[in-house]
């Protein structure tokens, strides 16, 4: 193949780019659908970065919510926020651009800032699964289970782990080599729609990059539903009050978990072949389940609303009395 032999892409040989920029096809090639799209995706990030950002004021501002439900809530919020800002800015702008275009080292730090968020979100949910796990099924051991120091770590080896994966991801994807093919079949720089465009033979990559993605998903998936059969059983014992909070709590995150890790599995655990159903999933877990997750975690948590209101509440009792 031009440009590389294709054991290149393991070898000590240099690694050849004749690629500085890269071409989005986007969601849509029509005019029209692309300004119905805008409008639409505009509107989604609007609401994704308002509702986090509420969330994450509401967590910090009530002293009430400084729990470890609410610190992962927090975390949970914050990664939303710059999860769908690794892509969401990019796609509602090409919208509207005559081309779409991206540069070679902007397409390698979308990947990295895209994995990394994403990650992030994995092991964040899966971690408060483990926190409802043991505020359901330990209740009286509960603030020895999570307590300050072990929040912290969990968070930590949340991110760190999410700073591995991202490394391992874009690594794997740009040591190989781009000749001469530029079109990027998506909307973002992901991992299958890249490997396309590389002149080298990325069998093994691929495989590696199922390891790495796909069964990250599918293990933390798996966990999250151990969890979640381990709660629904310990509630049978329960009071009827008992039963209905504490479904009410893990319904929402299993709504979320959902959302977020079928396309995901859907996505990542399969060889580099693509779909055209790809780009509509995708949409889900980088756009449609951060913007839901404020609105699940506040609409459905009482907690969470009475806080804000406080907030509200508060605030305005002091325009009130700079008016005075």
């Amino acid at each position: 193949m031009t440009g590389a032999n294709p054991s290149s892409a393991w070898g000590p040989m240099e690694v050849v780019n004749n690629v500085t920029e890269f071409i989005f096809l986007g969601l849509s090639q029509d005019t029209g659908m692309q300004l119905i799209l805008f409008a639409v995706f505009l509107f989604f990030y609007i609401v994704i970065m308002v509702g986090n950002l509420l969330i994450l004021l509401t967590v910090f501002s009530d002293p009430r919510l400084h729990t470890p439900m609410y610190f992962f809530l927090s975390n949970l919020s914050f990664v939303d926020i710059a999860y769908s800002s690794a892509t969401a800015p990019k796609m509602i702008a090409d919208f509207v651009s005559d081309k779409k275009t991206i540069s070679y080292w902007g397409c390698i730090t979308q990947m990295f800032t895209f994995h990394f968020f994403g990650c992030a979100e994995i092991f964040v949910l899966t971690v408060m699964a483990f926190d409802r796990y043991a505020a359901i099924c330990h209740p009286l051991r509960y603030t020895t289970i999570m307590s300050t120091n072990v929040c912290t770590l969990l968070a930590s080896l949340s991110w760190l782990g999410a700073l591995g994966h991202s490394f391992v991801q874009t690594l794997l994807t740009f040591q190989l080599p781009f000749c001469n093919a530029q079109v990027i079949d998506h909307y973002f720089c992901d991992v299958h729609p890249v490997l396309k465009l590389a002149c080298a033979d990325t069998t093994l990559v691929n495989m590696l990059v199922v390891a790495n993605s796909g069964l990250i998903s599918l293990g933390c998936f798996l966990i999250l539903l151990t969890s979640y059969t381990v709660i629904l059983f310990s509630l049978r014992k329960r009071s009827a009050e008992s039963r209905r909070k504490a479904l009410s709590t893990c319904g929402s995150h299993l709504t979320v978990v959902t959302f977020f890790f079928v396309p995901c599995i859907f996505i990542y655990l399969r060889p580099s072949t693509t779909f055209p159903l790809d780009k509509a999933v995708s949409v889900f877990y980088t756009t449609i389940t951060p913007m839901l997750n404020p609105l699940i975690y506040t609409l459905r948590n009482g907690d969470v609303k009475n806080a804000m209101k406080r907030l509200w509440s508060h605030k305005f009792s002091l325009k009130e009395k700079q008016k005075r």
